[in-house]
């Protein structure tokens, strides 16, 4: 079973696969097969494979030296975001908005993916990130087990993001939207089991574009499993065992089966725990890589309940969103704008500051492209 021990496991088994070994010995892989995996893991399939089931992506060209990669980035015109092939918590990639920096970025990308590949892609910081954890068996029937969405947008990895479930601040259109592509993307590629499927939203039309599909158990599973209750790392054993969602027991009504979509009457919050202090020269600014350690989940009937008490389940000494940390700091407008523009670990305060600096809600979204609902909040 490959879907179990993160990265590792899958670049282990697509490894094993083209050297011959599960061949030669007869080895049978259970859930996702070896072909689903590579056609989500190599970035070029995966373009390849969302175009064959009318799901879009962004404009975008795979390389494999930086000669190719500076090209594509003069086509795309810069800022452009570097990706890399089969790496955990966007390793190696980042974003890119000149060749000297496109240089070092591909560089790192090249030595962090084990087949030297990268995808150079057009940059949409300020849209929205939502995803969706999906459950599909061998007979393909899939069912969507929990939507999310990303407070800091596209600018920051989901690892580093701070995260809501049900996702608030899209509409029923949207929804059913990326939903109904999420189905067609996971039947398509052949996953079997569980995975995660991450998507793009331009916040001002319907445009909307699949960034990644994650043919494992992930982080975001992890949360998805516990904010609804649906036991996402059993079930997915079950259909790689060869069990269909109609066979096996809903585990919350324990009568019905397992063939159903929970629906929250609560909000849920996951925010990021980072250990910037521990090391002096570090950069706190938060993008495509991850940096975080861990991470706490809060459930409250509100937003404002459940991000209030994540802040206070970090345990770094806040009592919430209410700048008790902040020892009589003062900042000049331009420099809170600034930090507004470039997120780090401290961004929700910095928002919360030009708030009561009384800079305007809109303002601030256009800065941080945290959307005003959250601003508001």
């Amino acid at each position: 079973m490959l879907a179990y021990g993160g990265q590792t496991a899958l670049n282990c088994g697509v490894s094993l696969e083209e050297s011959g070994a599960l061949q030669k010995y007869g080895v049978q892989v259970l859930g996702t097969q070896i072909k689903g995996i590579q056609k989500t893991e190599d970035r070029q399939l995966f373009k390849d494979s969302m175009s064959e089931c009318d799901v879009p992506v962004l404009r975008s060209k795979t390389v494999t030296n930086f000669e190719d990669a500076k090209k594509a980035a003069e086509e795309l015109a810069y800022p452009v975001i570097v990706r890399v092939a089969y790496t955990l918590g966007g390793r190696g990639g980042g974003v890119a908005y000149n060749e000297i920096e496109l240089h070092e970025i591909v560089e790192r990308g090249f030595k962090a993916s084990i087949v030297g590949q990268v995808l150079i892609e057009e940059y949409i910081g300020h849209w929205k990130q939502i995803e969706y954890e999906v459950m599909q068996d061998y007979d393909g029937n899939n069912v969507i087990v929990c939507n999310m969405e990303n407070i800091l947008s596209m600018k920051a990895h989901t690892g580093d993001n701070i995260v809501v479930a049900p996702s608030q601040t899209i509409d029923n259109h949207e929804y059913h939207m990326l939903r109904s592509a999420a189905l067609r993307a996971t039947k398509h590629v052949g996953i079997v089991g569980e995975c995660n499927i991450q998507y793009a939203l331009e916040p001002n039309s319907d445009r909307y574009v699949a960034i990644e599909i994650n043919p494992r158990l992930s982080r975001s599973s992890a949360l998805a499993s516990k904010a609804t209750g649906y036991p996402l790392a059993y079930m997915s054993a079950k259909i790689g065992l060869g069990y269909n969602l109609s066979e096996l027991v809903n585990r919350i009504t324990k009568n019905t089966t397992a063939c159903f979509e929970p629906s929250l009457d609560y909000i849920v919050c996951k925010h990021p725990r980072w250990d910037f202090e521990k090391f002096e020269l570090v950069n706190r600014r938060l993008g495509p890589t991850m940096k975080s350690v861990g991470e706490v989940m809060a459930v409250g009937r509100t937003f404002e309940e459940s991000f209030q008490k994540a802040i206070r389940m970090l345990d770094i000494g806040n009592d919430g969103l209410v700048l008790n940390r902040v020892n009589g700091k003062t900042y000049s407008e331009e420099e809170i704008e600034d930090k507004l523009s470039h997120h780090d670990d401290h961004i929700m305060y910095n928002v919360a500051i030009a708030l009561k600096m009384g800079i305007s809600v809109e303002r601030i979204y256009k800065l941080s492209t945290i959307d005003p609902w959250f601003i508001e909040k």
